[in-house]
């Protein structure tokens, strides 16, 4: 793949490239129509495949923000056309690497030095590159090492890309009143976590000390020494991505296996630790020869306060969820329902959000649950187009919900989603073993 020697940092550069990307999506959309003229019965496969080639192409070369969000678009499955989820997952694997010399000057701007005054071999082509950093192979002292390089500039040009974004992200999902900047506010101060190698390699630490006696769960360790707040080196794991290994394997047995590793590991952060992984997508994880799960990215880490930990919850009860009175206060708790609605929205929104809870908290409502379970992806794909169509929630006020559910309901997606492409059933409650 073809490298790149500089990335757009300032404002108006980034801001020029994604003006430029809006021109060829105009155009896409010009098109579309002035064939649906000729042929009414046109779909919009072709326009959204143009569409998620011109976007992603644009977000590509900018790096950071612009590149995560078309990451975390690419596991809304049940939302997103199939076109942009296909586009958009090229993020978390296949984006332009530096070049050589830019890596060099990276090193030599955060150790003073050059790779190869560190490591007793270091490979100055990166083997996988995504939306905030690129990883190298390394060897020190017969240990093989991965080195991962943030790109430059990324920290520095986070606030003003969602700034880019904010009017759109507005008018998407019907923002309104000054509280709406509470979102963009928790967008941004992860995204800055994120460039944060310091803390990712602090977070990598505790996390898996904690997590270690989950079986079939494994972790690289993290070399301090060797890591800066813009490179982090660690051990290099062996094994096929998730979503490589998910696409191959016939064996169930196995599939279970490792989808309750993955299960055990967020249900022991979510409820023991109150801080949980919050980007689960197949690019994080491998798969072993042996069969065991080994995550290898902590950069996203989202702390769960115990005001918005217990009514989530609690909200995952049946019993809870079909109780008028504690399911209303709870909508109040979680910030749902606000005390400014009007009588329509208290109805509207407390029959929306009951819908929607009495299905997505199903997994939680046995001792089991197989997540191969296709009746039950086939009815969130069905509410998703239902809400997403629907023309009274335009009129509503679309701010909904605590900030925490941005990241919180991320995991739970994303996590559903993974073991849905693996197939697995499994225990819901085996976490406590390990608490």
């Amino acid at each position: 793949m073809k490298t790149i020697d500089s990335i757009p940092t300032g404002k108006i550069k980034r801001a020029g490239k994604l003006v430029s990307t809006g021109v060829k999506v105009g155009g896409n959309y010009l098109k579309y129509y002035s064939g649906k003229l000729v042929n009414p019965d046109l779909n919009k496969d072709a326009l959204n495949e143009s569409n998620a080639e011109d976007i992603y192409d644009g977000l590509k070369n900018l790096k950071g923000s612009a590149l995560k969000v078309a990451q975390m678009l690419s596991m809304e499955k049940n939302i997103m056309p199939k076109a942009y989820v296909e586009k958009f997952s090229l993020a978390q694997f296949q984006v332009p690497p530096l070049s050589a010399p830019l890596v060099r000057k990276t090193f030599k701007k955060y150790f003073n030095q050059e790779p190869e005054d560190l490591y007793d071999s270091f490979n100055a082509n990166s083997v996988a590159a995504a939306s905030i950093g690129q990883v190298h192979k390394a060897e020190k002292d017969g240990k093989k090492l991965a080195v991962k390089i943030q790109y430059p500039g990324v920290a520095d040009s986070i606030s003003s890309d969602l700034a880019l974004v904010k009017p759109f992200a507005i008018k998407m999902f019907n923002l309104k009143g000054k509280d709406s900047e509470k979102y963009f506010k928790e967008i941004e101060e992860k995204l800055l976590e994120e460039t944060d190698y310091n803390l990712e390699v602090a977070q990598s630490k505790f996390t898996t000390e904690a997590c270690k006696n989950i079986p079939n769960l494994k972790f690289p360790k993290y070399y301090e020494d060797l890591s800066t707040d813009r490179i982090i080196t660690m051990d290099w794991m062996t094994g096929k991505h998730l979503s490589e290994f998910t696409k191959d394997n016939q064996d169930k047995a196995k599939a279970n296996k490792i989808g309750q590793a993955l299960w055990d590991f967020y249900m022991f952060q979510m409820h023991e630790l109150k801080s949980v992984h919050a980007d689960p997508h197949p690019g994080n994880f491998l798969v072993d020869e042996d069969g065991n799960l080994i995550a290898i990215d902590f950069g996203c880490i989202k702390k769960v306060p115990e005001e918005f930990y217990t009514p989530y919850f609690e909200l995952a009860k049946p019993e809870n969820i079909n109780n008028p009175d504690v399911f209303m206060q709870k909508m109040y708790e979680l910030e749902i329902l606000r005390n400014d609605d009007s009588p329509e929205e208290v109805k509207f929104f407390s029959e929306l959000f009951h819908e929607m809870l009495s299905l997505f908290t199903k997994p939680f409502h046995g001792e089991t649950f197989d997540f191969s379970d296709e009746v039950f992806f086939g009815k969130i794909a069905e509410l998703s187009d239902k809400y997403s169509k629907d023309t009274e929630l335009r009129k509503m006020n679309g701010n909904r919900g605590s900030k925490h559910f941005l990241y919180i309901n991320r995991t739970f997606f994303g996590l559903y989603n993974l073991l849905n492409d693996l197939g697995a059933a499994v225990s819901i409650n085996n976490y406590k073993k390990y608490i």
